[in-house]
């Protein structure tokens, strides 16, 4: 990357001093000092956050993966119909890597959604991934996604083969813009993107769902080596500066790059050590909604994790993309979440994840990376 490409957010005194905020001053700041000094010329279009003060998440519960799937669905109905109209729809899987099918999207979910939009949409529905590893095509196979061609009018797209997308901008260990690309897919507004996804622990941002789902999936992981060198990956680039600066690069991925709709197919949880090597949770719950930070942040609830602790979460609920505030979230449908909550066993390295809430201590901030 050209030093000409480079240039800092904000100067480092300042950059380091927000930082070194207590979190609850620096989620109140809202990011201002850092959003704006941020280059005109380099930003991308935010997508805007519709709503009328309360974020709808509609909840069931059950062991019928399709039928809660449909379930949760049905209230949106008419938003989703409108939503897809002349639109291209894409269905977003989680897919960390391809030969685990507890870190993935059950093919039965993906089967739901394409029944469900058959009245309501015509056209070829896009199912698209992005695995941390090179190619996810042998994820559909392995996990039976391409058995739906035979019934369901859908194309695969296997975004690690593309080599050029759209440039965007993120955080690098020394606090400068760095130059990634990604699928152009996701922030495309010809395209409808739902993500569809399980809930599960992390090893670097503490729980995963629908925001990271699409953040982590959009920069591309080409696989393929300049000059002989490494091998270029994008979603190597988010997590550069460690835990800390991760939360932050997908609140910045999110501000531009979020589904239009949301599910979560928590038939099965992870949890331990996901998002690749957890063990299954008994959850029998499903969540879908507009908004990606709600269902998270329902998400994390539900998993007995306190939302102060999911610091890409709060930055875009501060930043006003999103809601986390419970009072803030109508659920739909006649169960009670509060009687679904499992607390799930956290990552083993749960205490260094949680060292983004410090004060920033520039001496000795982790430099650890992580896939996902």
């Amino acid at each position: 990357m050209k030093s000409s490409e480079k240039q800092l957010i904000v100067g480092r005194r300042n950059a380091l001093k927000m930082m070194g905020l207590g979190s609850a001053l620096m989620l109140s700041s809202g990011f201002n000092d850092i959003l704006a000094g941020e280059p005109a010329d380099m930003k991308s279009p935010e997508k805007p956050f519709n709503n009328d003060g309360m974020s709808p998440v509609a909840f069931t519960t059950g062991t019928d993966r399709m039928q809660m799937i449909t379930e949760v669905m049905k209230p949106f109905h008419s938003e989703l119909k409108a939503g897809v109209k002349n639109k291209t729809v894409v269905i977003k899987p989680n897919m960390v890597v391809t030969n685990n099918p507890l870190c993935a999207t059950h093919k039965d979910a993906i089967k739901a959604v394409l029944e469900y939009l058959q009245p309501i949409y015509k056209g070829q529905v896009i199912i698209a991934e992005s695995s941390s590893s090179v190619d996810s095509a042998s994820g559909f196979e392995a996990y039976g996604y391409t058995e739906l061609e035979k019934d369901y009018n859908v194309k695969f797209i296997d975004l690690n083969a593309r080599k050029n997308g759209k440039p965007y901008f993120v955080l690098d260990r020394d606090l400068h813009l760095d130059k990634i690309e990604i699928a152009d897919i996701f922030s495309n507004p010809d395209y409808y993107v739902i993500s569809l996804s399980r809930l599960k622990t992390h090893n670097s941002v503490v729980m995963t769902g629908g925001t990271k789902n699409i953040a982590m999936a959009a920069p591309l992981n080409p696989g393929t080596a300049v000059d002989g060198g490494r091998p270029i990956s994008y979603k190597r680039n988010m997590h550069s500066g460690g835990n800390r600066w991760l939360h932050y690069n997908i609140y910045l991925m999110a501000q531009s790059v979020r589904p239009d709709f949301t599910i979560i197919d928590g038939v099965e949880g992870m949890e331990g050590n996901g998002p690749i090597s957890g063990t299954a949770v008994d959850h029998r719950i499903a969540m879908a909604g507009f908004d990606v930070i709600a269902v998270d942040s329902m998400c994390a609830r539900l998993m007995g994790i306190p939302v102060e602790q999911v610091g890409y979460l709060n930055y875009c609920a501060a930043a006003g993309i999103g809601f986390t505030d419970r009072d803030k979230i109508e659920i739909i449908g006649n169960q009670d979440p509060d009687k679904s909550i499992i607390k799930y066993q956290m990552n083993q390295n749960i205490e260094r994840q949680l060292e983004w809430m410090d004060p920033f201590n520039q001496e000795t901030q982790g430099q650890q990376r992580s896939r996902g």
